[in-house]
C-alpha cells in the first residue's frame, strides 16, 4: 500500500479521506495548521503534523516518503473570501504553489486536489459540465480555478474533482467523523438545528424551479472520499478535470421534507428575499466521473441526513 500525504486531514472532508485511506492500509500523514479543523478529527491510524502549507520546510518534512497527495487543505468559505481575497489568495494559491514545488523537488509527481464546482460561475445550461465556462463569481472560486491551471502546467499525474456540496459523515471503528464548523453555511447542518426560535430562511420561492426553491447538488462525503480514492488509482501522465455530484440535485423544499422524515418533526421555515447572485439550479453532470472514475454515487440525500444527525447526535 502507498505513503499518502492528505493535506486538510484535520478538516470535515479530509479527516473522512485520511480514515478511509487508512482503514483500506494506506500508510497516511495528515498535515494541517488546525485553522479550522480539529485535532481529535485525525484518524488515530494516521501520523499528524501541525504545519501550514506556507512553511516549505514542513511540507519537505510531511512528504518524505509519500508517493502521493490529496490536496485539501485551504480556505473555503464563499462570503469570507469576498470580505478577504487577500487571504484566499495567500493561502490557497500561494500554500498550493508551495505544495507543488516541493513535490516536484520531493519526486512526489501524483496528486488528486479537492476543487469546486464554484469554478464554473453562473450555469448557462441545466447540467454543468466540465467544458462549461469558467467564469467564478467570487474569490474562493477564483483561487479554486487558478489552482487547476497551476495543476495542469506543473507537469504532474493529477485530477482535479470539482463538486458543490458535502453532507453526511463516516461511522469509523473510532466514532463519527463529521461536520463541524465554526461558521456554519451549509443547507442541510442548518436544516436540521432550525428551530422555532431560529427557523430556516428559505432564500425566494418564486424560482424558475419545480416547486420555486433552489435546486443544487448533494453528495455524501463517503461517495466522494471514494471518488478520491478512485482518482488516485486513475492517474494517467496529463492533467483532467472531472465534476463529482448527484447529476440531478435536490430543491431546498426536498431537503426540508426529507430532514422531516428523518427527524419525525416539522422543521420550522421563514421565507425570506432571494439573495444577490443565487442561481435557481447548480447541478453538475457526472457522466465524466462515470465513464473515467467508474463512479456514481450511492448514498441518496436521505443517507446524508440520516448520517449527518446521528453524528451529531
Amino acid at each position: 500500500m502507498s505513503k499518502i500525504l492528505v493535506t486538510g486531514g484535520a478538516g470535515y472532508i479530509g479527516s473522512v479521506a485520511a480514515s478511509v485511506l487508512v482503514n483500506q492500509g494506506h500508510q497516511v500523514v495528515v498535515f494541517d495548521d488546525l485553522s479550522t479543523g480539529h485535532k481529535d478529527a485525525v484518524d488515530p491510524g494516521a501520523s499528524f503534523i501541525e504545519g501550514s502549507l506556507l512553511d516549505i520546510s514542513a511540507l519537505k518534512g510531511a512528504l518524505q516518503g509519500c508517493s502521493a497527495v490529496m490536496h485539501f487543505a485551504g480556505k473555503s468559505l464563499v462570503g469570507e473570501s469576498t470580505q478577504k481575497p487577500d487571504l484566499y489568495r495567500e493561502v490557497n494559491i500561494g500554500g498550493t504553489k508551495n505544495l507543488l514545488a516541493t513535490m516536484k523537488s520531493s519526486g512526489v509527481e501524483r496528486l488528486v486536489f479537492s476543487s469546486s464546482a464554484a469554478t464554473y460561475g453562473q450555469p448557462t445550461a441545466d447540467l454543468i459540465t466540465e467544458d462549461s465556462l469558467s467564469a467564478p463569481t467570487n474569490p474562493y472560486g477564483q483561487t479554486k480555478l487558478e489552482i487547476d491551471q497551476m495543476i495542469g502546467s506543473a507537469g504532474l499525474s493529477a485530477i482535479s474533482l470539482r463538486y458543490f456540496n458535502v453532507a453526511g459523515a463516516l461511522k469509523s471503528e473510532h466514532g463519527w467523523v463529521s461536520e463541524r464548523h465554526t461558521t456554519e453555511t451549509h443547507l442541510i447542518p442548518n436544516v436540521l438545528k432550525a428551530s422555532s426560535d431560529a427557523p430556516l430562511k428559505i432564500f425566494g420561492t418564486d424560482w424558475d424551479t419545480p416547486d420555486g426553491t433552489c435546486v443544487r447538488d448533494y453528495v455524501h462525503v463517503v461517495d466522494l472520499i471514494d471518488a478520491h480514492i478512485l482518482a488516485l488509482e486513475k492517474l494517467t501522465s496529463t492533467h483532467q478535470i472531472i465534476n463529482i455530484g448527484s447529476g440531478a440535485g435536490n430543491s431546498v423544499r426536498e431537503v426540508i421534507s426529507a430532514s422531516e422524515k428523518v427527524l419525525g418533526r416539522k422543521i420550522p421555515t421563514v421565507d425570506a428575499p432571494r439573495r444577490d447572485g443565487d442561481p435557481a439550479r447548480l447541478v453538475a453532470s457526472i457522466d465524466k466521473a462515470k465513464k473515467i472514475l467508474g463512479w456514481t454515487p450511492t448514498r441518496d440525500l436521505t443517507a446524508m441526513i440520516s448520517d449527518h444527525h446521528a453524528a451529531q447526535s
